[in-house]
């Protein structure tokens, strides 16, 4: 398959799941895509002071230039 072709198949299963779902379903999945838009654009705020680089709690990443990093 091609890329084209995966991307239409992907799409038409999409409609077709979306045909069978009853309208409060198709209303919670219209809202999340919304939310989901409107989240990517929003401006994250920045840390004054902060260690930089990603959240060590979130993504696991304790070190800075082979320094452990505890806070």
């Amino acid at each position: 398959m091609t890329k084209k072709d995966q991307q239409t198949s992907k799409s038409k299963a999409t409609v077709n799941k979306q045909q069978f779902l009853c309208a409060a379903a198709q209303r919670a999945l219209n809202e999340a895509e919304e939310r989901r838009k409107s989240e990517t654009h929003e401006e994250k705020l920045v840390e004054n002071g902060g260690r930089g680089g990603k959240d060590p709690s979130r993504y696991g990443d304790w070190e800075i230039k082979g320094r452990a990093i505890d806070f």
